[in-house]
């Protein structure tokens, strides 16, 4: 009931313009158009989501999650060391392509629900974008009271939508069952064989029904390979199939429904309600791509490809239920431009495809590392599995690329800013760790330095911890403070944290303790790239491996360095370009101390001047 409320939203709105995008790509109805396109959409469904995702791609689960970066994740683990820069460039890039796509589909699947309504009144079409941006709105402002409460009515509307689906298209093919002939692929090669110039256009616009198939991988962690597959093969597949293929018999015997063919294949007493149950749909469509926006940012977050983002957790049950203020109001901003800009579903199909396209491409190269080097497949297994997978996806990417002058430019230019942004703030994080490590002092020998010295600095009572140090690195907040107070308190925990190639790591294997002696301990911390890092939780855990010391929170102060990234030019890791993005990214970074989850009346900021 889950997987059918959140995971199948996208792909399962999909009928709503598809069918319509593909003849009018096509140049109108006739009976090869209607039964080449027809199926060329039943087998891309079947070889991109279904033997593709369904039975491919979700046995490379990472811990259970999936997803393009746990994908890159776990692909860079097993890759040889030479290409995992280059995996994770291409994982980055497929994440920054997901953000794309993210702001088109509440867009263009609200809308399209919307534009039912010329058919009850032609004239309503100038009211089509209000109402879309009214209720896109309402959608966006609801996103910070969580998606657990309206998650429980997810599933209930979602299996209607599919069973409403698979009525309409079967109260069509009954009557006309010739149009069964096109599940026959010779259709879809005759289709592709006879113009092939336009066919591969049409192509573009048949991709149009495979976009949401990237979710079924994504949203794995939440629900589970069964669910998922179960629900695909038992529902939504059946359904999708029965509707297209309704579609395509009912304009064929009314090429004038070509206009709406999913609204006009309504029974006229059924038109308001298919409108409103259509809307509904899209909104939890839509819905389920802006969690996906948010999950995603939270992964990049903890791999080192954004800057710490707030991020607001809506349960105390489900650690995934998460909003994200931020890219919560960006993708407003671009959804409300998106609308008014194009103003309608045909406009928006232009723009819709090229972004999660290379996503699929990029999963399927990356799938040739899983298949290689963790499954332990010989070359020409790999090579049978991966080539025509890549083949089919590549094709999709460039058939898509005639869409780029009329409307596919925005996904594109969204991704490669988002791109750059990601690389650059990875590149910079690295600069930094170099910097402090070239420029602090080992930390073991400064303790015995200080504390065994001649003139040990004086202690005070209470715990000091140092929390995003560099492993086995003083860190900058400890050297300021004995610069600026010189003093050390009684006891002294550094953190230093990184982020494993896994989802989540288990309590017992997250702390690893280093007693550096003088009451002075270093305290590594693994991370999953799903968790986000909580000092209070770390310190009793901590506190497990330190039998003489206890967590007090009233007794702990919490030292943290506000360093100013200064960009220099003098770099040769990155252009000046790209130090100034790197420090304007640094300065509007979110507060350490709430990133930490510390208690503010316990901080204590140091601050510093990093130059790059």
């Amino acid at each position: 009931m889950g997987a059918i409320g959140v995971v199948f939203g996208d792909i399962g709105t999909s009928p709503l313009y598809t069918l319509r995008e593909c003849l009018k790509a096509a140049g109108g109805v006739t009976p090869a158009n209607v039964f080449g396109i027809v199926s060329l959409i039943l087998w891309a469904i079947i070889i991109v989501v279904t033997l593709k995702y369904v039975s491919f791609v979700m046995r490379a689960d990472n811990d259970g999650e999936g997803g393009i970066l746990a994908l890159t994740a776990l692909a860079s683990g097993v890759a040889p060391a030479r290409l995992r820069q280059l995996l994770l460039t291409l994982g980055v890039f497929g994440a920054a392509m997901f953000y794309g796509d993210s702001m088109i589909t509440p867009a263009i699947s609200v809308i399209s629900a919307v534009e039912g309504v010329t058919l009850v009144d032609p004239h309503l079409t100038e009211w089509i974008v209000p109402i879309s941006l009214v209720i896109l709105t309402g959608l966006f402002k609801l996103q910070k009271r969580g998606t657990g409460a309206v998650g429980k009515v997810f599933g209930p509307v979602m299996i209607a939508w599919f069973l409403t689906l698979a009525a309409l298209g079967l109260s069509h093919i009954i009557p006309h069952p010739q149009i069964l002939r096109a599940v026959s692929p010779v259709y879809a090669i005759a289709f592709l064989a006879h113009a092939p110039a336009t066919a591969f256009v049409v192509l573009g616009s048949v991709f149009l029904a495979l976009t949401g198939g990237e979710a079924l991988y994504a949203d794995m962690g939440h629900f589970g390979k069964l669910p998922i597959r179960l629900a695909w093969l038992v529902l939504v597949l059946p359904s999708l199939v029965l509707n297209y293929f309704g579609q395509a018999a009912l304009v064929l015997q009314n090429p004038a429904a070509v206009a709406q063919p999913f609204f006009q294949s309504a029974p006229g007493w059924g038109l308001i309600p298919l409108v409103v149950l259509a809307t509904v749909a899209t909104i939890i469509a839509s819905q389920a791509v802006i969690s996906g926006a948010f999950s995603m940012t939270k992964q990049a977050v903890q791999l080192g490809f954004l800057p710490r983002i707030p991020v607001v957790h809506t349960s105390t049950h489900e650690i995934g239920q998460v909003y994200v203020p931020f890219i919560n109001v960006s993708l407003y901003a671009a959804v409300v431009f998106l609308v008014v800009f194009f103003k309608s579903s045909d406009n928006l199909a232009a723009a819709y495809g090229i972004a999660v396209a290379s996503t699929m491409l990029l999963t399927t190269l990356l799938m040739y590392f899983i298949t290689h080097c963790l499954w332990n497949w010989k070359p020409l297994a790999t090579f049978a599995v991966i080539g025509p997978l890549a083949l089919v996806d590549a094709v999709f990417v460039s058939s898509n690329f005639s869409k780029i002058v009329e409307g596919g430019w925005f996904p594109l230019l969204a991704g490669a800013a988002l791109f750059t942004v990601m690389t650059t703030w990875h590149k910079g994080r690295q600069t930094v760790v170099e910097r402090m490590t070239n420029d602090n002092l080992p930390l073991a020998g400064l303790i015995r330095s200080l504390c065994d010295g001649a003139n040990p600095p004086p202690r005070v009572n209470g715990t000091a911890v140092f929390p995003g140090g560099v492993v086995d690195m003083a860190p900058s907040a400890f050297l300021h403070n004995l610069k600026h107070n010189a003093v050390m308190h009684q006891t002294n925990i550094f953190l230093a944290g990184t982020t494993d190639n896994v989802p989540h790591v288990p309590d017992d294997k997250k702390v690893v303790v280093k007693n550096l002696g003088h009451e002075c301990y270093a305290v590594t911390v693994h991370h999953g790239f799903m968790e986000i890092p909580n000092v209070p939780a770390i310190l009793e855990l901590a506190q497990k491996q330190m039998p003489d010391w206890h967590y007090e929170p009233a007794e702990t102060s919490f030292f943290l360095a506000r360093d100013t990234v200064m960009a220099t030019g003098a770099s040769n890791a990155m252009p000046l370009w790209r130090e100034r993005l790197f420090a304007f990214l640094a300065r509007n970074a979110a507060q350490a101390a709430e990133y930490y989850s510390l208690p503010a009346n316990r901080v204590v900021e140091m601050g510093g001047q990093i130059n790059l």
